[in-house]
């Protein structure tokens, strides 16, 4: 356990109390479950969440002592930028803590998590260092006693078991989605970004059933009130999740992680992700020539997915130049690389470290080389960390595939200084 463990949280974590904790030390204590909280000291959603975390943490603490072995530990990865408010924070805490002083690694948890938000509590298995939970603040909610530990993911199909509802007022078992392409649809009334994209979708899903794919999509909603989600739903042609079904709704967010909204999970015939980004790839391709969309190693930077550069790392190629041949050749120049390092981060079931961009000559493109201060050249080869406002730059006349591969190496062994952004 402690070389997974250790590689994703070093060897040394923080008490309350001050005294350093190996992690080596956990396997002994027996926990095969940690939860990493992400969060600061602050008010609001953070603070409330670290009462209820710390009574939900109490009861397998308890069960420790009765038993002589603790399940479950918690690790504070914290976004405090001063360290006395980090002391006061973990001074507070009854669980450990990342140290202060070890930033990089911090950053580079919140990047490999992708947390987009705090609070957020993610869980991991002790053994492999895997994700077992994204969504841990809704297992708090959902099962404050625990019984349901580990709370590992169950197939889509255990999951949505149950009646579903059609928009005009029919029910039909969920059973139904076998066989088919599904589109998990999280959104809500509320939500502006929703609606915009409610009216794409209903166009896109009646252009994919004329073609004859066998493709439905399940809204799962995020609605304030049963009264705001028949009116929502009242403008989709597909089915839902009934809205009083709250434990069913909620089960679908754990499963896939869900921190925001609108999302769209593109999920195949066997009920397996295809892809997380279905929001994109419906904006990206109207007619829906692509569908079902399958990820592609490297893709053309545009409006609607530079959202994605606020996801992690990216490596960003300028080709600037409104020549498609001359973005098609850089395509091709990244390709192989890209489809290398995703190949081994999915035989390792983790997300690939960095997702790849080729970005052309736009307005988009200008924006972002003026926020990011970088400099005109064209070739320029870049990668970009917008959660740690970081950047690191190759400024070469002629990008080979080898220059490529040596400084994703490179920035992947951590041999590479960051520039701020």
């Amino acid at each position: 356990m402690a070389g997974a463990l250790s590689e994703v949280l070093g060897e040394v974590l923080v008490a309350a109390d001050g005294e350093e904790v190996a992690v080596s030390a956990l396997a002994a204590r027996g926990v095969s479950l940690v939860g990493l909280y992400f969060g600061c000291s602050l008010g609001g959603p953070c603070a409330q969440l670290g009462a209820s975390l710390a009574a939900f943490y109490g009861r397998f603490r308890g069960e420790a002592a009765a038993a002589g072995g603790q399940r479950l530990e918690i690790v504070f990865v914290s976004a405090e930028q001063e360290q006395q408010q980090w002391q006061e924070a973990v001074r507070a805490m009854p669980w450990l803590a990342l140290p202060f002083a070890d930033k990089h690694r911090k950053l580079k948890l919140w990047n490999k998590y992708r947390v987009s938000n705090i609070p957020s509590l993610i869980f991991i298995d002790a053994s492999t260092g895997k994700v077992v939970c994204r969504n841990g603040l809704l297992v708090i909610r959902d099962d404050p006693e625990g019984l349901e530990f580990p709370w590992g993911p169950k197939p889509f199909s255990e999951v949505v078991a149950g009646p579903l509802l059609r928009y005009n007022g029919q029910t039909l078992d969920s059973s139904a989605l076998e066989g088919s392409y599904v589109g998990v649809y999280f959104s809500a009334h509320w939500c502006p970004p929703c609606r915009s994209l409610t009216r794409v979708l209903v166009e896109s899903y009646r252009k994919i059933k004329e073609a004859g794919q066998k493709f439905e999509i399940l809204f799962v909603s995020a609605d304030r009130s049963e009264d705001s989600f028949k009116q929502y739903f009242s403008e989709m042609p597909w089915v839902a999740v009934p809205y009083a079904d709250e434990a069913r709704r909620s089960r679908l967010n754990r499963l896939y992680g869900i921190q925001g909204i609108p999302t769209l999970i593109v999920l195949d015939s066997k009920g397996d992700v295809i892809t997380r980004q279905g929001r994109v790839e419906v904006l990206n391709d109207i007619e829906c020539h692509e569908f079902p969309w399958h990820p592609k190693p490297v893709l053309e930077l545009t409006d609607t997915n530079a959202v994605q550069l606020n996801e992690g790392p990216c490596l960003v190629l300028f080709v600037d130049s409104e020549d498609d041949g001359e973005s098609d050749a850089a395509k091709q120049l990244i390709q192989p690389i890209a489809e290398k390092i995703i190949a081994k981060y999915k035989a390792k079931e983790e997300e690939a470290p960095l997702l790849f961009f080729v970005a052309g000559e736009d307005d988009m493109t200008d924006s972002l080389r003026d926020y990011t201060n970088l400099p005109e050249a064209a070739p320029l080869l870049t990668i970009l960390d917008m959660s740690a406002r970081a950047k690191y730059v190759m400024d070469v006349e002629e990008i080979t595939p080898e220059i490529v591969e040596a400084f994703v190496s490179d920035f992947l062994a951590d041999k590479l200084k960051p520039e701020p952004i």
